[in-house]
């Protein structure tokens, strides 16, 4: 199910704190984030969940004040199709805690790997995670937390996470929305690069998810190295083949809104990079 949200327009940022903050805390990011003329930054939990309640709202401060979007990606630790179902509580303890603190300053969405295939059939994996979404949304839902969880697209083929499993899920689960890492989409395969590609993927999106799955789109981007089992890490924009001037065109083609979160190894070197390229598109 989709809601009804409008973001103004698409702003660029930072996969955690960029590396020429005064410190290494969320603070200092968010506050160096406003001073480079950024718009937005993701907090990152990937190593797990360990901000506490004041410092949440401290964050909700700094944002406020340096008019900074905020979002999350909980800890890397995550599989939902797991064979031990102490691992899936686990994952799903790490999605609700990072949902929790994520809704005090405000978090736009919270981003996860959702899952392995391991050696399931893809549609009991996929049956497997809506369920278990469900039922996080529904108990975040009683707890009057509002914010949306975002599975992302996948880079290896081994992982759960392609663009049609997550379109699915979102058109079927509400408060559920995908996180949509282009760079991931290319090296899954090798392809997904052209502007033909990207029209292909956005036209996509639209059909499922309607205008709104353009309006409030999240958006993650770097370079890639990849190899013919997909995603192998992660390079400055410049360093890699991806066509992110294409993809920035098609952005512009189709009035994408939202965040872009830039997780290239130069991080506001890159976001910046972003940020200027699409505004001085014709």
């Amino acid at each position: 199910m989709q809601r009804s949200v409008t973001v103004e327009k698409l702003f660029f940022g930072t996969a955690g704190t960029p590396l020429s903050a005064k410190a290494r805390s969320t603070v200092s990011g968010i506050e160096r984030c406003s001073e480079l003329g950024l718009g937005c930054m993701e907090v990152e939990f990937v190593r797990g969940v360990k901000m506490g309640e004041a410092t949440a709202n401290a964050v909700k401060d700094a944002a406020k004040q340096g008019k900074i979007k905020l979002s999350v990606h909980a800890p890397y630790y995550i599989n939902l199709n797991s064979p031990e179902p102490e691992k899936i509580a686990a994952s799903i303890e790490r999605i609700k805690k990072s949902a929790r603190i994520g809704s005090i300053f405000g978090a736009r969405g919270i981003v996860f790997h959702p899952a392995f295939y391991m050696k399931s059939q893809k549609t009991a994996v996929y049956n497997r995670v809506k369920k278990t979404l469900e039922q996080i949304t529904s108990e975040l839902r009683s707890e009057g937390i509002k914010t949306t969880l975002r599975p992302e697209t996948t880079g290896k083929r081994t992982q759960f996470g392609s663009l049609d499993e997550l379109l699915d899920l979102s058109a079927e689960v509400e408060g559920v929305q995908p996180c949509f890492d282009f760079s991931h989409l290319h090296a899954r395969d090798g392809r997904h690069n052209s502007r033909e590609d990207f029209q292909e993927i956005l036209s996509r999106i639209e059909s499922v998810l309607g205008r709104s799955g353009l309006d409030d789109m999240h958006i993650h981007l770097s370079g890639i190295e990849y190899t013919r089992k997909g995603e192998k890490n992660h390079l400055n924009l410049d360093e890699s083949d991806l066509n992110y001037t294409g993809l920035l065109k098609t952005f512009r083609d189709f009035n994408v809104k939202g965040l872009v979160i830039c997780e290239s190894p130069n991080l506001e070197g890159d976001a910046l990079l972003l940020q200027k390229s699409f505004i001085q598109l014709p």
